[in-house]
């Protein structure tokens, strides 16, 4: 959600904080500000907007000072406007706080401070915390690190925070629990922080994960000091970043979203890589090593998610279903929790994440590990919370995506998925030797394949210009391809604001055939394999009520070509790793389309990356 970059050092602190915002805006883009310390004057400069309204906004009026913190929003509590956006200011006006989260006991602490003569200007939970620091700091004489620390023992909620005191230049003050807070460390003292690594790679490597309940003090005459909210005195532990700056970039492309499409080859090889070993014949997963038995034994197996991850873990119910063997469930993350489940302590849940701090998804965990069940996670950020609290995993080593829409995280995703199951089909023997070698070599040649189907880009981009008028569409798939059709169907919503819903095609005739007229688009996965039969009859079923249909075919299909209004072939691969290829057209086509009806392709309205409020 709502991104935070801060900094303390020597430098110009401005110019950081824009360029660090610029590259957090895919976590909201509602509004966004700036808090500026120059000696003991604070400046601050917000409004509602882009940080590229922001940055008009700011142009000619002051912004010195080499401290600072600035916050793009997603709105939560409030409507996006000048006055709810951060960084938001005590009644003295010595303090500024940016807040990413939800304060859930807001209203009694307001209604308390209010009778101690608090003004508030704005609808926002986090203006409830900075007057709380500030009562806190008057009342009982402490300095900002201690008054924010009291402050957090009232507070239920989620948040990650940045703090500025007027009265004390040299220091920043900040804090997490659930949601996700980093802190880099510079050359000459310098200090970042920031939702995640992506505003800090350019200026240092070196980086500090906060966890839960700690609070950071950044002091340019002590450096850092971290501390929990017990007051209890926790070593930093430093670590070296892997993201590379040219990943943070377009690299040519109009937007991240077709360039994140255009990756997908050598994502899905990267989340192979050193995994799948053709030489030795065999699935190699480090990560699980240690509950590789555990796994084996299973007799269940719950995945849980949120949106696209979802969609990827119901891919994984066919993978583990038909490969292993083993009973699946997939389950909503935002679900599982509220609906008191059931769980064995010889379960296993893995829990799928982007960016490995989805809230839904950590409170689903944070469930079923109080009930003794073996947590596998699958995420693509290094040293997110989901990585730290589960019990082991995969990483996708899918690259940042900086696109809100997901596109190669799903790909990495349902390989890593993929590979579990081989892996775990082959240990439990419900997999022969022939067919295991069998589908390694096919997985290994699906990035080549990958290649061919997005070479047929300018065919779909033709097919995505007569139907970027359509107000509503269907999504049809059976078997593996029922979840991509899913898939299909959400990214034509997410950034092209078309109605479109996801179906299994047989499940067409039981309602949603009353939709189907000449108006109406239909995209349908007909691929070669178990259900082509079935598959063809219900483009048939479409084609008597006129409906338009575009099917996903295999190269050299002849029958459902001369059936549908278009076809886009895909190059032939067994059932289960079918998801991976017949997805790039729908991606290719929701992108294409949105760039025709004017959307806003890598910030679509209303969304935005890494979900860590429930």
């Amino acid at each position: 959600m709502c991104g935070i970059v801060a900094y303390l050092g020597d430098k110009q602190a401005y110019p950081i904080l824009i360029n660090g915002l610029r590259r957090l805006e895919y976590r909201g883009y509602d509004s966004a500000g700036v808090a500026l310390l120059d000696g003991d004057v604070l400046t601050i400069h917000k409004c509602q907007g882009k940080v590229s309204d922001l940055e008009a906004h700011v142009d000619g009026r002051s912004h010195a000072g080499t401290v600072g913190i600035g916050h793009t929003r997603w709105a939560t509590h409030g409507p996006p406007n000048d006055i709810n956006a951060h960084p938001h200011q005590s009644t003295s006006g010595d303090l500024a706080l940016i807040h990413n989260g939800i304060i859930e006991n807001y209203a009694p602490i307001k209604e308390e401070l209010l009778t101690r003569g608090h003004v508030f200007r704005s609808d926002t939970d986090t203006e409830v915390l900075v007057h709380l620091i500030d009562d806190i700091q008057r009342t009982e004489g402490v300095d900002l690190a201690e008054a924010v620390r009291l402050a957090l023992e009232s507070v239920v909620g989620a948040y990650a925070i940045a703090v500025l005191d007027r009265k004390d230049p040299d220091v920043m003050v900040a804090a997490r629990k659930s949601s996700p807070l980093v802190i880099g460390i510079g050359d000459n003292g310098e200090h970042f922080v920031a939702s995640d690594a992506t505003p800090i790679v350019e200026h240092t490597k070196n980086v500090v994960y906060l966890e839960d309940g700690e609070i950071a003090v950044i002091d340019r005459r002590q450096g850092l000091k971290i501390r929990n909210i017990k007051n209890q005195v926790k070593t930093p532990f430093i670590q070296e970043l892997e993201m590379h700056l040219e990943a943070l970039e377009k690299g040519g492309y109009d937007h991240f979203m077709l360039k994140e499409i255009h990756e997908q080859p050598r994502s899905i090889r990267d989340s192979m890589r050193g995994r799948l070993n053709l030489a030795k014949g065999e699935v190699v997963l480090g990560g699980i090593k240690d509950y590789e038995q555990k796994f084996v034994q299973a007799k269940r197996i719950l995945i849980v998610g949120c949106g696209t991850s979802w969609h990827a873990g119901l891919v994984g119910e066919y993978l583990f279903e038909e490969l292993a063997r083993i009973p699946v469930e997939v389950e909503y993350a935002s679900e599982f929790r509220y609906r008191n489940p059931i769980i064995n302590e010889d379960d296993i849940v893995i829990a799928i994440s982007q960016s490995g701090e989805t809230a839904d998804t950590m409170a689903a965990i944070e469930l079923a590990k109080g009930r003794g069940a073996t947590i596998i996670g699958i995420c693509n950020v290094v040293g997110s919370s989901i990585a730290r609290v589960t019990h082991a995993g995969s990483y996708t080593h899918a690259g940042p995506e900086i696109g809100v829409a997901s596109t190669k995280a799903f790909t990495a995703q349902v390989t890593v998925l993929t590979l579990m199951a081989l892996m775990i089909g082959q240990k439990r023997g419900t997999i022969s030797g022939s067919k295991f070698h069998r589908l390694l070599n096919e997985l290994d040649v699906i990035p080549g394949k990958v290649e061919a189907v997005l070479r047929n880009e300018a065919q779909i981009k033709y097919i995505a210009d007569i139907y970027k008028d359509a107000t509503n569409a269907l999504y049809l798939g059976r078997g593996f391809s029922f979840p991509v059709a899913l898939e299909g169907a959400l990214k034509l919503k997410e950034i092209s604001y078309i109605h479109a819903e996801g179906y299994p095609a047989a499940e067409m005739k039981h309602g949603p055939i009353a939709l189907i007229d000449e108006e109406m688009p239909v995209f349908v996965i007909a691929t070669k394999g178990a259900s082509y039969e079935k598959v063809v009859s219900n483009i048939q079923e479409v084609k008597a009520r006129k409906g338009k249909v575009i099917a996903i075919v295999t190269e050299g299909d002849s029958v459902v070509k001369g059936l549908a209004d278009h076809v886009i072939p895909i190059p032939e691969t067994p059932d289960p790793f079918v998801p991976l290829l017949s997805v790039i057209p729908f991606q290719l086509i929701s992108y294409h389309i949105a760039v025709m009806r004017g959307c806003n392709v890598d910030q679509p309205r209303n969304l935005a990356k890494s979900v860590t409020v429930e």
